[in-house]
């Protein structure tokens, strides 16, 4: 009896938007009960990658997930009372508006300026200095326009020295009339007479001519609608004491007008708590004006910024690093389709941004997930390789425009693979008709580094990479007819290609791709990816991508050019990052180094800087300060600061412990040792040797 009688109870409150109780309600849930300012904060992190989402299935419901089921047999413990059709009513009767107010959705109140905000009230009232007026004609226009004014409102909007002249002169000619609207004495153009005659009751002065004193179609909607157009966002408060109209006349008045797109309803006013109203037109200007503010205020980055974000963002050296394999499928999102170098990939890439074990990425490729393509050869005994996720290769594959291998093998190898398929290298073997096992494994990996073949396995190209070594003594050898880098299935690139996929849907991606893998993409960046039609072929995806609020396009970064398109969360992070002092260590040809791509590399005498296969860069609060070259011989360095020689020494000492054996011969082509960098080698375990400095562990 007594949920029922709560229930009548509430039946009368629900009728009242405002109901004290119904607000107090709504406000703890969401307050007090529900932490919404932190929810916000770890949606802002979610989208600036500070926090990583994983999902995961467990066979019990989680402590929070359990408190949430009892409380949901708790809320619905009433649910019963009320027959069907009135639970069906109530939950038609949310106010969503009212829900957003109490959430603290600011709608545009976070977009819009306070000062534009201001600056257009002023210029609408005609109070700002440019739009003062000065005579009787403008005088007259301005009450036309605004409406009735007092002789202190005219006077603030004159440039007249005497207002109250011109206004007695108006008054003789019978051009404006003295009237008293809301309780003030105010004077009004004498067009408006039957206008506020009919809308507020005015009482007229005698001698007003039978012209003037037409009924007009919308009295009421042209005062209201005339107040919208000469204000900012105001609220029936506003208009209730402006005219002296009674609150529900207005607020019937604004919907209809309303409906007929005139004004618009919501939460416009920086700082304001109540519901507002704004003409059409006004709302438009306070929008272009505030991003036209904004876009003044954001002042674009220095180039070093960028260099301090990519590696952030591609989580490289990030503190408590996965072991897993989501942490492995949130890396390969951001890589898939770089072009890197077989030999830094593992060591360099992946073990720099995981706990990773070669297995890992072994298993996503024997399950079908994950593929790799050949890109080009780098010399003898390595080359580059794009991982693909395999539902995204069709649309994200770019050909190695290069001459195909013809030669005799090559053909033969190409028939067996269309006609019967993923092969064994024994089966590739013998359609080769025989011969030097290392002529035919040669002859296949041609095909593979022109991006033809590969293999469901990452193990034949480590084999390849580490070439043939000695066998160790006292080390049993496996029996195996053929090398070890012929291992696994190959198969036809080809077979997971969809000729169908429409160019614009391939540019999608890449533009959606590029987005992920760098945050803020530039004109350089998308010709260093080698995508066919570079920038401008990828510039109207990313414009319509800014249409629709995906990207932000502006001048984030300072000397990449003018069109730079961003994610929201990428140009938020960047612009937050602090210098913290560390040394990154990249290999250069890492999608998280800048330099060569981006931004260009510095010049320095003594050495030319590359994104060549095994070179490091070591990046300083984002600055370039030393570049290795492959072999780790020679080493350019672009800074003189102590501190910094010092810091690079250090991250020189960590290469030397990834490498296990490193050598320093020269720096800046003179002898290591004799360099301020050289004696700050010795303290991070350097030691002198007869080439140079050689790391010790």
């Amino acid at each position: 009896m007594q949920r029922r009688r709560a229930a009548d109870l509430l039946a009368v409150a629900k009728n009242f938007g405002s109901f004290p109780i119904l607000l107090e309600t709504y406000r703890e849930v969401l307050q007090d009960d529900f932490d919404v300012p932190a929810l916000i904060e770890v949606l802002k992190d979610l989208r600036s990658r500070r926090i990583r989402m994983a999902e995961v299935d467990t066979s019990a419901a989680s402590p929070f997930a359990a408190s949430l089921l009892f409380e949901f047999v708790a809320a619905y413990l009433y649910e019963g009372d009320t027959p069907l059709a009135e639970r069906r009513a109530a939950a038609l009767t949310l106010d969503r508006e009212l829900l957003r107010e109490l959430l603290g959705e600011g709608e545009l109140r976070e977009l819009l300026s306070a000062d534009v905000v201001q600056s257009v009230e002023l210029e609408l009232q005609c109070l700002a200095t440019e739009r003062r007026v000065t005579g009787p004609d403008a005088t007259h226009d301005l009450l036309r326009r605004l409406g009735p004014l007092s002789t202190d409102e005219l006077t603030a909007r004159s440039q007249d020295d005497d207002p109250t002249t011109v206004l007695r002169e108006l008054e003789a000619e019978r051009r404006v009339i003295g009237v008293r609207v809301a309780g003030r004495d105010q004077w009004a153009a004498i067009e408006d007479a039957a206008r506020l005659r009919d809308a507020l009751g005015t009482a007229l002065p005698s001698g007003v001519p039978d012209v003037f004193l037409e009924p007009v179609p919308d009295p009421l909607g042209d005062v209201i609608g005339r107040f919208a157009r000469t204000h900012g966002p105001f609220t029936i408060a506003d208009v209730t004491a402006a005219s002296g109209l009674p609150t529900a006349v207005v607020a019937q008045q604004l919907s209809t007008l309303e409906n007929t797109g005139r004004v618009t309803r919501g939460a416009f006013r920086p700082g304001g708590r109540d519901q507002e109203w704004v003409e059409t037109e006004v709302l438009r200007r306070l929008k272009r004006r505030s991003l036209a503010a904004l876009r003044k205020e954001i002042e674009p980055v220095g180039q070093s910024a960028l260099g301090r974000f990519l590696p952030v963002w591609h989580g490289v050296r990030k503190t408590g690093r996965s072991r897993q394999q989501t942490g492995l499928l949130d890396t390969l999102k951001r890589l898939q389709g770089a072009a890197v170098p077989a030999s830094v990939l593992e060591r360099d890439l992946l073990a720099y941004r995981l706990d990773y074990r070669p297995d890992m990425l072994d298993q996503l490729m024997v399950a079908g997930e994950v593929v790799w393509v050949g890109r080009g050869a780098l010399g003898p005994r390595d080359g580059r390789i794009s991982l693909y996720f395999r539902d995204h290769l069709a649309r994200l594959h770019l050909a190695y425009h290069t001459e195909p291998p013809d030669g005799v093998i090559h053909q033969r190898l190409r028939r067996h693979l269309v006609d019967r398929g993923a092969s064994f290298f024994g089966d590739l073997y013998a359609a080769a008709e025989g011969g030097d096992p290392e002529g035919v494994l040669d002859s296949l990996w041609d095909l593979v580094w022109a991006g033809e073949v590969t293999n469901d396995s990452l193990g034949p190209v480590r084999a390849f990479l580490a070439g043939k070594r000695p066998r160790k003594p006292g080390r049993p050898s496996v029996p195996s007819k053929f090398p070890p880098a012929s291992a696994g299935r190959w198969y036809l690139v080809a077979d997971l290609l969809d000729p169908s996929v429409d160019h614009t849907v391939a540019a999608t991606a890449w533009a959606e791709q590029l987005l992920e893998r760098h945050g803020v993409v530039t004109r350089d960046l998308v010709a260093a990816e080698s995508i066919p039609g570079g920038f401008m072929g990828l510039y109207p995806v990313l414009a319509r991508m800014e249409e629709t609020g995906r990207v932000r396009r502006g001048y984030f970064v300072e000397g990449l050019g003018g069109a730079q398109f961003a994610l929201p969360g990428a140009v938020d992070r960047m612009r937050q990052m602090e210098a913290t002092g560390d040394v990154t260590v990249l290999a250069a040809t890492d999608p998280a180094n800048p330099y060569g791509t981006a931004l260009p590399w510095p010049e320095r005498a003594g050495g030319r800087a590359g994104r060549s296969a095994g070179a490091y860069v070591l990046l300083a609060d984002g600055d370039l300060v030393a570049f290795v070259e492959r072999g780790a011989k020679r080493v350019l360095t672009f800074t003189e600061d102590p501190d910094r020689l010092d810091r690079t020494a250090f991250g020189l000492g960590e290469i030397g412990g990834r490498r296990k054996r490193m050598t320093v011969e020269t720096i800046d082509g003179l002898p290591a040792r004799d360099t301020p960098l050289g004696r700050f080698l010795k303290q991070h375990r350097f030691t002198d040797s007869y080439k140079g400095m050689a790391y010790r562990p």
